[in-house]
């Protein structure tokens, strides 16, 4: 390290500097590797327990470590890496060698009020399928997905829940198919009814993607709404 660069890093904060120097650690960790405990990890550091759980608590919330209640801090494996083109989350993990499951959380017909509407481009109170499901990834769970779709389509639950990819029945059940894509990502935080499904604490960051899916046609087929793990994702745009 420089002499310059060496000025620098004293000039951040101090709580900063030891995330760095934790960050350090963690990159020659495997994931899974259990960090010493608090009162070690600060002598080792010459820090305080309360600059430590700081820079603890950012590098949680960035995805980097994971906590264990009463065990310690863990060394989080890799984010996942979800395509967003037009493509589906079973499509991009199952071809990581990943196992994608969905548990169904409800399914109802409602009628769409102005905001969703303009969304799919119907008119307001026209019947739409309302899909809300759980997604999980290797027994791990990663989002929370409420589709939105237009139109007449007999059976959709149960073939949704036997095929276990929305994309794939659209396709192969009612000849839908997928052509153009407009996704909307912004950042939350879970409410306490996400936290819960996700298994993250309350007011953990969101990765939340609003999709927008039309036909060939130029006809919007799907409106859908996903809270992702912040912890756990990170979203790559292909053209």
């Amino acid at each position: 390290m420089t002499t310059e660069s060496a000025e620098q890093l004293t000039r951040l904060p101090r709580y900063f500097q030891i995330k760095l120097a934790l960050s350090e650690r963690i990159a020659e960790a495997e994931p899974g590797t259990s960090l010493p405990p608090e009162r070690q990890l600060a002598a080792e550091l010459g820090t305080s327990r309360t600059t430590l759980r700081k820079a603890i608590a950012e590098l949680t919330a960035e995805g980097v470590l994971r906590p264990t209640q009463g065990s310690g801090n863990y060394v989080s494996p890799p984010r996942l890496v979800h395509v967003r083109q037009l493509t589906s989350l079973t499509h991009d993990l199952g071809a990581e060698g990943k196992t994608v499951t969905s548990r169904l959380l409800s399914a109802e017909r409602i009628r769409a009020d102005a905001e969703l509407a303009g969304h799919l481009e119907i008119a307001i109170g026209s019947r739409v399928h309302q899909l809300t499901r759980l997604r999980i990834v290797d027994d791990e769970p990663m989002a929370i997905e409420t589709a939105h779709l237009p139109g007449r389509l007999p059976g959709l639950v149960e073939r949704v829940v036997a095929n276990g990819s929305l994309y794939a029945t659209l396709r192969d059940d009612y000849g839908i198919e997928i052509d153009a894509v407009e996704d909307s990502i912004e950042t939350a935080l879970a409410t306490p009814v996400e936290a819960d499904l996700l298994e993250i604490p309350s007011g953990a960051p969101l990765l939340l993607v609003h999709r927008q899916a039309r036909n060939s046609a130029g006809v919007v087929v799907e409106w859908t709404r996903s809270a992702y793990r912040g912890d756990r994702f990170r979203f790559v745009a292909r053209s």
